[in-house]
């Protein structure tokens, strides 16, 4: 399923760039239900955890994150492991999360 959010492309992002807001995270977090906001050392994240039937299968889906990543220039935390791959996105300039973070999570969803 295609959202609006999978649609749009990522904007340069630089410091000072406006975190999203609560009322803003409230309504983008509604259109990717499986992603988790996540605090980590006071940086906002968006956290998602991807199983598969084993890790063959988690690495290709690694390298597809992987290869998404460079197409936004916007780059996630990936974790791979035997069936499981976590991934996080967060916007690393501005410590927190940016409209790009929930671009990339939706885009990310549609890689399955």
């Amino acid at each position: 399923m295609t959202t609006t959010l999978a649609k749009q492309e990522c904007e340069a992002c630089q410091v000072g760039a406006p975190k999203v807001s609560d009322e803003e995270l409230a309504q983008l977090i509604g259109q990717i239900p499986d992603w988790v906001p996540e605090v980590r050392n006071g940086v906002m994240m968006l956290e998602r955890v991807f199983k598969f039937k084993n890790f063959k299968l988690a690495l290709e889906f690694t390298n597809k994150v992987a290869e998404l990543a460079e197409a936004e220039f916007h780059h996630p935390a990936i974790t791979t492991e035997w069936g499981k791959v976590t991934v996080t996105w967060w916007t690393h300039a501005i410590k927190g999360l940016h409209q790009n973070d929930f671009i990339c999570a939706a885009k990310t969803d549609e890689l399955l």
